[in-house]
């Protein structure tokens, strides 16, 4: 069983991760449990070091502590460690709505930046921008439905008169699809 960890999280397990102590005390906790005069021992250094990592290990949730008799014995938290980066990878941002207002943002610009009233003044350079332009030209296709070179043409002419570069774009990008019969829109 993995936890899932959010973004934040797992920034500050990786940090704490980042240092030899700690790694060398997980190691040696992945063994046993162990208290801290004993990893002291095992890893010749002092026990307020020791003290010191595994409270820094305890804040990510990395291990555990418990007491026993006159010691506190600390343990591996496994299940942290059972969750894969890729999951990690794979959770959505903290910061993804903030990303997306971005993105919309960029788009926008870009949008502003290369059309006037409904017009294409010039063909961007580069790709990013040239795939923005593009999908909105696309938007005047319908989907599931042909369409002929010369209707492809027409279309395209009312943005911008070098309609010959946008059809091949077009395709090239994934947008528009072409055979013997004709041109058609992409899902």
């Amino acid at each position: 069983m993995s936890i899932k960890m959010t973004e934040t999280e797992a920034i500050n397990l990786f940090k704490c991760l980042s240092d030899k102590s700690r790694l060398q005390i997980l190691k040696s906790l992945a063994v046993e449990d162990m208290y801290v005069e004993r990893l002291a021992e095992r890893l010749g250094i002092t026990a307020s070091t020791v003290s010191f990592h595994l409270k820094k290990l305890a804040d990510v949730g990395a291990v555990t502590s418990c007491k026993s008799q006159y010691y506190t014995m600390y343990s591996l938290k496994r299940e942290i460690f059972e969750t894969t980066i890729l999951e990690i990878l794979q959770k959505e941002s903290d910061e993804a709505e903030l990303q997306a207002r971005r993105d919309a943002e960029y788009r926008q610009k870009v949008i502003d930046t290369f059309f006037e009233y409904g017009k294409l003044k010039s063909i961007p350079a580069q790709r990013k921008k040239q795939r923005i332009v593009l999908e909105v030209i696309v938007q005047s296709f319908e989907y599931d439905r042909l369409y002929s070179e010369k209707e492809v043409n027409l279309i395209i002419a009312d943005f911008h008169d070098d309609f010959c570069t946008i059809r091949r774009d077009m395709i090239c990008e994934r947008l528009l699809d072409r055979s013997a019969e004709g041109y058609w829109r992409i899902k």
